[in-house]
């Protein structure tokens, strides 16, 4: 393998990891967001699924 040049160093661009850091990091606050608007909405009793099985159920 070879080492790169100068010209083909200008033209590597980096940031990919960052976006889609800030991507998923957005995915779980709304995850997180939308399980407290249910637990404080939801009264007495409540019921929450979340995605691979994990079911979480309060109240009587």
């Amino acid at each position: 393998m070879k080492p790169l040049t100068i010209e083909e160093e200008m033209q590597v661009k980096g940031g990919e990891a960052i976006t889609l850091s800030a991507i998923m990091a957005l995915l779980a606050i709304g995850l997180v967001a939308v399980i407290c608007y249910k637990l404080f909405f939801s009264g007495n009793e409540g019921k929450v699924a979340l995605p691979g099985g994990f079911t979480f159920q309060w109240g009587d």
